[in-house]
């Protein structure tokens, strides 16, 4: 039976799993019993997060932007050798800072630089190096699981195809590179469960060839990327008409999957889940994460992969069917992003770093920390997520294949209504692969996300269904 509510008086569950589930049920929320609903509130940063967040410092982050800045013009087509203007100075930089952070890893960080020639094509005229710097921190109990954090590296004037113009770039992108920066250098010195990869990308402005040449590394070797942010103009708090909104930052995330087959579209279309992709359940993780009251920035999601004829570094991995997500500042000024510099009617235009507001940049930095390492320190996302519909019943019966995480300690049914954006409701059902719920498929939305003994949980697996 189900209460006008919408929520099911019971679920079905006995023995092991019960007793499982009533030791996951305290460890997540302190009170819920085995098989007991619970509505689902933001998960509480843990101590271990919050000494990290204050770590990280908006003084280290305009100096990473300034420095940036300073080399006159990283446009991907300008000077490779040039030991102090063009993008290979802006390569050789960054790749020497990375390498500092890495040494206080204990050998767990490694640094590469990821070059390979481009073939001319729209936007390169002529074959041209694309190299971009990879900090890959190492997990220690689950390393094949990766997440990906970038920011790209070169700049551009209003002639996209001006290399030796002054191009700053301090919103667009040193202002995403320089939360790349803080977080390997950060984070450099904590173990994660899982692998997170730092990555200063070349080639956005010219087509996204960098980023789209590192998803299609992870691809060709099936690296298990779970999930990808690319933050992108990040550096700015200020509208164009001058109002601020120093404490949101917006989270783009497509709904159907760029990568969808047509198979996988016509059971989108029979079930729903329009609004469940990979990258929406990634989305809705951030929120749960990023505690306001310990990043200071509330994050406002975009249910759109980006924004209007525009696109960024997450979209070659969501064409790889990897989940990821674009950081944007909450209103651009666009007389201060792919423009030349010069003062028109005494307004200046152009990228520059005094039209920076270095302690946002802190905060979204302080947004994409807590993400990362929930990320890393939960469990994975569970796989294989089905709904069985072979009977016509009422109830809901779901299987999902157990994780190998030695902290695993079980799983919880989350639920919503369909016409709700978040989860709302949750059951702790214990370790297992199987539960039923006295709640009709027809009426609601399902997942299934793991928990591990810290009570950290993972983002939700979407159930397809199954005959």
């Amino acid at each position: 039976m189900v209460n006008p509510t919408g929520t099911p008086r019971r679920t079905l569950l006995t023995g092991a799993a019960a007793t499982a589930a009533a030791a996951v049920a305290v460890q997540s929320t302190g009170a819920a019993a085995a098989g007991e609903r619970v509505r689902l509130a933001p998960q509480r940063p843990p101590r271990e997060l919050r000494a990290l967040l204050r770590e990280i410092d908006h003084r280290r982050i305009e100096a990473t932007v300034r420095r940036l800045v300073a080399f006159g013009t990283r446009h991907t087509l300008s000077a490779q050798d040039d030991p102090e203007r063009g993008i290979g100075a802006a390569r050789d930089w960054i790749l020497a800072r990375l390498r500092e952070y890495a040494r206080a890893s204990g050998g767990r960080m490694t640094v590469e630089l990821q070059s390979y020639v481009q073939q001319p094509g729209p936007r390169i005229p002529a074959p041209t190096r694309i190299s971009n710097v990879v900090a890959t921190l190492r997990g220690t109990t689950s390393p094949d699981r990766l997440y990906v954090v970038s920011g790209h590296y070169d700049s551009r004037v209003s002639d996209v195809m001006d290399h030796t113009s002054d191009a700053p770039g301090a919103d667009d992108d040193a202002s995403g590179v320089a939360v790349v920066m803080e977080l390997a250098r950060v984070m450099a010195t904590r173990r994660t469960g899982a692998t997170l990869v730092f990555a200063a990308v070349a080639g956005e402005e010219q087509g996204l060839y960098g980023a789209a040449h590192l998803a299609q590394s992870y691809k060709e070797r099936r690296a298990d990327v779970q999930g990808m942010f690319t933050n992108d103009i990040v550096g700015s708090s200020t509208a164009d008409d001058g109002t601020r909104d120093p404490h949101t930052i917006r989270l783009f995330a497509e709904g159907v999957p760029t990568s969808e087959t047509p198979q996988e579209a016509e059971v989108r279309r029979s079930v729903g889940g329009e609004n469940d992709s990979p990258a929406r359940q990634l989305a809705r993780f951030v929120r749960d994460v990023a505690d306001p009251r310990a990043t200071g920035m509330e994050v406002r999601v975009i249910h759109r992969r980006d924004r209007y004829l525009r696109g960024g570094d997450h979209i070659p991995f969501l064409e790889r069917a990897y989940p990821a997500a674009r950081f944007t500042e909450p209103a651009e000024d666009y007389a201060h992003q792919h423009q030349d510099v010069r003062v028109v009617d005494g307004k200046q235009y152009g990228d520059l770093p005094e039209f920076c507001d270095f302690p946002f940049i802190a905060r979204v930095a302080r947004v994409n920390a807590a993400t990362l390492w929930s990320l890393a320190q939960a469990p994975g996302t569970p796989r294989g997520a089905r709904i069985l519909t072979a009977a016509l019943t009422n109830e809901t019966e779901l299987v999902w294949e157990r994780g190998t995480e030695p902290d695993l300690a079980g799983y919880e049914v989350v639920w919503r209504e369909t016409t709700s954006p978040e989860w709302t409701h949750a059951t702790p059902v214990g370790d297992t692969t199987r539960h039923t719920v006295d709640l009709s498929k027809d009426n609601v939305f399902f997942g299934v996300r793991a928990v591990n003994r810290a009570g950290l949980r993972s983002p939700v697996a979407f159930p397809a269904p199954q005959r």
